[in-house]
């Protein structure tokens, strides 16, 4: 069956994409393209990274309220 990706088969290709759907869509497609293999790529490299780690968080440590004053002491009524 030979090679499929021959000169004449890109040019052949070529005519069909543009006669489907025009000259003003291939450029719009392209460009949809290249960002999905992008996003797929960085996708795939993402899965096999080991993920960053987080950056330190600083906690802020909030002042203690102040004592309560003492309770006077109560009688016992007899």
């Amino acid at each position: 069956m030979g090679d499929l990706l021959q000169p004449w088969h890109l040019v052949v290709l070529g005519v069909v994409a543009f006669l489907l759907f025009g000259a003003k869509r291939l450029p719009e497609l392209g460009k949809g393209l290249g960002e999905g293999l992008k996003g797929f790529k960085e996708g795939i490299r993402g899965i096999s990274d080991p993920p960053a780690p987080a950056p330190p968080v600083q906690q802020s440590v909030a002042p203690a309220p102040p004592p309560a004053p003492p309770a006077a002491p109560v009688e016992p009524k007899a």
